[in-house]
């Protein structure tokens, strides 16, 4: 299989992801701004997921061009990762209606963890199958984002079951640090 056709059913699932969560957002009840108030968690959990999204969208494709060939094992751990990202539409919903309990917010963190292990599988995998003087290689290096992303994760799973604003808040870091495109990447793709 052609790395382009990896991509290409790829960027397709995540499109759809992004599809289904825009779709569960529901038309205001009322015509004045207020109506929009009961809708601010829903439409903020909508966003962040949206970031995120976006984040290993963009990062897959970078991934992808330094990226020199596929195998069986990349096919799998890429469907690895694709499994933890299409539950974000159902973490999504469920912590927007749900903002201030306990177990959504747990779920959302639960979901990106996961998610984020997915990535450093298939990170992995595509490292193990190209070596490690591949470019991918050279540009994760030891990965410190990747695993502070985890333990940020993890922190704010755990918080939730204290206050799960904090988990929010943990959930932002992270995108936050993500939004930028992977540097450590981009600089391989110029050389």
């Amino acid at each position: 299989m052609s790395k382009g056709r990896l991509e290409a059913f790829s960027d397709g699932v995540i499109a759809i992801l992004i599809t289904i969560m825009v779709l569960e957002l529901k038309v205001p009840h009322g015509a004045d701004l207020a109506a929009l108030h009961d809708m601010v968690p829903v439409l903020a959990a909508y966003v962040l997921s949206f970031v995120f999204l976006g984040i290993y969208w963009n990062n897959h494709h970078h991934m992808l061009h330094i990226t020199t060939r596929i195998n069986g094992k990349i096919l799998w751990a890429n469907l690895h990762l694709l499994f933890w990202l299409s539950l974000v539409p159902v973490g999504t919903a469920w912590h927007g209606e749900h903002p201030t309990a306990t177990a959504p917010a747990a779920l959302y963190g639960v979901i990106f963890l996961f998610a984020g292990v997915g990535w450093l599988i298939l990170q992995s995998t595509i490292i193990a199958d190209q070596g490690a003087g591949s470019p991918l290689a050279a540009a994760v290096g030891s990965d410190v984002k990747g695993k502070l992303s985890a333990l940020l994760y993890a922190t704010g799973i755990a918080a939730a079951f204290v206050r799960p604003w904090i988990s929010d808040v943990l959930y932002v870091v992270v995108a936050l640090m993500w939004l930028v495109p992977d540097r450590r990447i981009e600089s391989k793709l110029n050389e």
